[in-house]
Order: C-alpha cells, then sequence, then structure tokens
C-alpha cells in the first residue's frame, strides 16, 4: 500500500468546504488549506470567514486566508507543509507556476463540467445558460492556462429539465468529493493516466456578474428561460416593473411561438402572469418585487394591478 501523501488543500465556497469534509476522512493528512480573506457579508455587511476556513479550523487544520499569493511570504508558508500535492477546488484565484510547481506531484484540481466544455469561473451556470442535456465533474491537472490540464477523471449526469445552477452543483459536489478521493489514490498506486483535453473543443464559461441578472425581453423564451435556471440562486435574474426592480426566481415556457411585443404583459391574472418575448411566451412562476418578499406570479399580480400591454423593461 502506498505511503500517504501530505495535502494542501485550496478552496473558498461550501462547495469546496464540503470536498474538504470528506478529504479529511481519507488516509492522506490534510497539513494545511489555503483560502480567501474574510469577506463582508449579511445585512451587518460583518466580516464572515468563507466556509472552506470555518471546516478547517473545526478540524484544527493550520489556515491562510492570504491577500496576496504572488509573494515570497506566502511561498514560504507553503513550503513549510511540505505538500506532495496541492488540491484546489474553487479557490477562486489563478495560480502562479511558483505554486503549481511545489508540490512534487503538482496541483489537482476538481472541475465541476465535462471538460474541455466550460473552462472558467462558472462552469455549472453555463452548463445550464447554453442548454447542455449534461453536466459533470473533472478531476484534472492544473497548468498554467486556464483549465487547459491533462484530465484524470471524469463522471456525467442528466441534468433535469427545471435544473438550477443550484440544485446542480448540489448534486456534483459529493460526484467531486468522490472522484478527488478515486484521483488520489490511483494517482499513488500509478494506476491512473491522464489524457490530454481537445482545444478544439474547448468552451469558456466566464465569471458572472450581478448585471448579467438583467433579463432581455429581446432574446427566446427558451434562452431567457435557461437564463433564470442558470442564474439561480446567484446573480438571479431581475426585470423592470415601473420604476421598480423585479427578481424573477421562477419561470416557465408558455409558448415558443412570437405573439406581442418583447417585455409586454400578454396575462395577468388567475391563469397567471404571462410576458411576451422575441420568440415566445414566458410565464414568470415565483418573482420579487423590489424590497418585498418572494410571491408565485399569481400571487403578485392581485397586488400589483398590472394592465394587459404594459411592458417590462
Amino acid at each position: 500500500m502506498a505511503a500517504p501523501w501530505r495535502i494542501v488543500f485550496m478552496g473558498t465556497p461550501q462547495i469546496a468546504a464540503a470536498t474538504l469534509q470528506q478529504l479529511v476522512q481519507g488516509p492522506d493528512p490534510v497539513v494545511g488549506v489555503v483560502t480567501q480573506p474574510d469577506r463582508p457579508s449579511g445585512r451587518g455587511q460583518r466580516p464572515t470567514p468563507s466556509p472552506v476556513r470555518q471546516t478547517a479550523e473545526a478540524r484544527e487544520i493550520p489556515v491562510v486566508a492570504a491577500e496576496k499569493i504572488r509573494t515570497p511570504e506566502f511561498l514560504e508558508v507553503l513550503k513549510r507543509w511540505q505538500p506532495d500535492i496541492i488540491v484546489v477546488v474553487a479557490y477562486g484565484r489563478i495560480l502562479p507556476k511558483t505554486i503549481l510547481e511545489l508540490a512534487p506531484h503538482g496541483c489537482l484540481n476538481v472541475h465541476y463540467s465535462l471538460l474541455p466544455k466550460y473552462r472558467g469561473a462558472a462552469p455549472a451556470a453555463w452548463t445550464i445558460i447554453n442548454g447542455e442535456s449534461k453536466g459533470g465533474v473533472t478531476t484534472m491537472k492544473l497548468v498554467e492556462k486556464m483549465d487547459a490540464g491533462a484530465i484524470y477523471l471524469q463522471e456525467a449526469i442528466d441534468l433535469a429539465s427545471d435544473e438550477t445552477t443550484g440544485s446542480l452543483q448540489a448534486k456534483l459536489t459529493p460526484i467531486g468529493a468522490r472522484l478527488l478521493v478515486e484521483t488520489l489514490g490511483r494517482l499513488k498506486d500509478g494506476t491512473l493516466i491522464a489524457r490530454e483535453q481537445d482545444e478544439s473543443a474547448a468552451i469558456f464559461a466566464p465569471m458572472l456578474k450581478k448585471e448579467d441578472g438583467l433579463i432581455d425581453w429581446n432574446k427566446s423564451a427558451i434562452e431567457i428561460e435557461r437564463r433564470v435556471r442558470g442564474l439561480n440562486p446567484w446573480p438571479g435574474s431581475f426585470t423592470h416593473f415601473g420604476a421598480k426592480l423585479l427578481k424573477v426566481h421562477r419561470a416557465k415556457i408558455v409558448s415558443t411561438a412570437r405573439i406581442g411585443k418583447p417585455g409586454e404583459v400578454l396575462k395577468a391574472d388567475a391563469g397567471g402572469f404571462w410576458v411576451a418575448t422575441a420568440a415566445g411566451v414566458i410565464e414568470l412562476d415565483e418573482v420579487q418585487l423590489e424590497n418585498k418578499k418572494r410571491l408565485t406570479g399569481n400571487e403578485f399580480i392581485k397586488g400589483a394591478r398590472i394592465q394587459l400591454g404594459e411592458r417590462l423593461e
């Protein structure tokens, strides 16, 4: 049986914390953790440690929450931990060559897409936005080019018709943790051979911004419905009702035929809250007016006094 490897773990959000929880139960010691610095959170905007930091501290694993990782001081911390391999899961920063080459067995990454599709910061979201029928997880060797390293293991799953980024990530998290443990074990005993990615098939999944949530009614019903799911839970989808922001949490396609003008309210009664798009009609199933609580579309229109023909901007 192969000797244990000393692991340094780098990650930040809950999806990474769940993977760390699984990793510490394995045979290889996690000797140090690197995460992003505490960020303001909640109504009081108090500095809050990342989920990974909270998990590591609960396990009494040394943690560094560095603002800068391209410094000699940070590199010295990693060297003192003497890692055999560095595991990276949704850390949130591009690693320099000095870190990629620090450990004898390099850096191992868990990525939540079927590479080479959806390289980048938001793979699950773009998998849904682009209408893929399958999602998945890839374990890979990190290189200087973003998400372009050789693939170790992959596992695909079918996407549900109402899949959101939140629900997809919840499904992929345990799969990623399991694949990571399997990848480590097979790398240690020499039974895993990496395969290079097909560069011609690469698709990118850029980081999402808040403004990406603005619904463009000049797109088709199919495109808008996918974006509502793909941007759920973050950054969320929104439009404007009068002068107020209207968040759209859930929507479904009523028709793909062109009816009315983009953004026009076609129905606002007990039968639903329907809005025209450039190609098709969307029903807004769950919405939230600025500074109000979430409501079903039917509940919202009871008090909103919406007139047929009004436009959502």
